[in-house]
Order: structure tokens, then sequence, then C-alpha cells
């Protein structure tokens, strides 16, 4: 981070997750309040999708962590309401390839989110608190809020097509690697 720090202290271009199209990860992924988060309840699980290029995220619910979950973007996410109105995600799993804000602020594998879900001013707001734990970057567990209003507008933005991916390169000659390219279909 100082190295980051210093160069954009010198007159480099800093950047974001979200202009080299990379995963947000969590808590990242709250960090855009700007683009809506659409969230689709279903018996078992909440998905949350984020609207600018449509990264996904699911919430299992009413199940246990597994018992080593694969490291990975987003980790492993299992939920449960609250008195009825509180919907409690807890996070684990996660790799070290994502940031925790906006500012490159890295974590290790170690990190463990917990967010509480909570609609708020008669269902036109959503409250969300963040708790998170990572012993093996940061010297205390620290909290963070968010809040999101429903667009109840007129003129609703529906979801639309956004290919980030495609315009994976290096605007800022900040010496990155580019997104991978599979070089065979995974599915």
């Amino acid at each position: 981070m100082r190295k980051t720090n210093d160069e954009v202290l010198a007159g480099k271009v800093g950047f974001t997750a979200r202009s080299r199209c990379w995963r947000h990860g969590v808590p990242g992924f709250l960090l855009y309040p700007v683009h809506p988060i659409f969230l689709i309840q279903a018996p078992n699980e909440v998905v949350m999708i984020w609207g600018q290029d449509f990264q996904l995220r699911h919430v299992y619910l009413n199940v246990p962590h597994t018992s080593s979950p694969k490291p990975s973007w987003y980790g492993e996410s299992v939920g449960h309401y609250e008195n009825g109105d509180t919907l409690v995600v807890d996070t684990i799993g996660f790799n070290d390839r994502t940031y925790v804000d906006n500012f490159r602020t890295p974590h290790t594998t170690q990190l463990h989110v917990v967010e509480r879900f909570k609609l708020v001013d008669g269902g036109e707001a959503l409250d969300v608190r963040v708790h998170v734990e990572n012993p093996g970057a940061f010297t205390m567990p620290w909290n963070a809020g968010q809040r999101y209003r429903r667009d109840q507008g007129k003129e609703e933005v529906p979801l639309h097509e956004m290919v980030c991916a495609e315009n994976n390169e290096d605007h800022f000659n900040q010496g990155l690697v580019p997104i991978p390219q599979a070089d065979k279909v995974e599915f």
C-alpha cells in the first residue's frame, strides 16, 4: 500500500478494482452506491447482482460453512435472518486478490466479514452494517456502514448489458496484468 500511495503522490494515476474490471470482493462489493445492487430472494439463497457489470454474489441461507471452503473472490457466504427483518451474512474463504476499499487496502485469506442488511425508513432504504476481522492484515476488527435508497422513481433503470471484460487494457500504464482470458470454454 505504501508503494501505491507513494506512486499516486508522485503523480501516477491511481485505479480502483472497478476501473480494471476486477471483482470487488467483500466488503468492496458495497462501495459503489451510485450503481444499483439488485437482491433476489429465493427460499434457500439470496443473490446479489451489482448493476454495473453484473458481478454476482450468492448467500446460502440457513446452512453452516463448509469445513474447507475453496478460496474465491467473494468467499463463501452463508446467511440467516435475525428477528425476522435483518439478513445476517457471514463470509469466509476468500482468496487474497481483492481489496477491502477503494484505496486498494489488501487483506489475507484470513479475512472474515459479517454483514447485517436491514430495510429501514418504511422499506425505502437498506441499511448495511459490516464487521471485518483479519488478523493477518489488521491489528483490530473494524466496522463500517452503507445505506442504499430504494429506486421508486418513475424512470427506474432496468438491468442493461455491460461487458466490462472487453475493455481490460492497461489505460493508466500501471504495469498490471490484464484480466485473465480462458484458452478453452469452462462450461
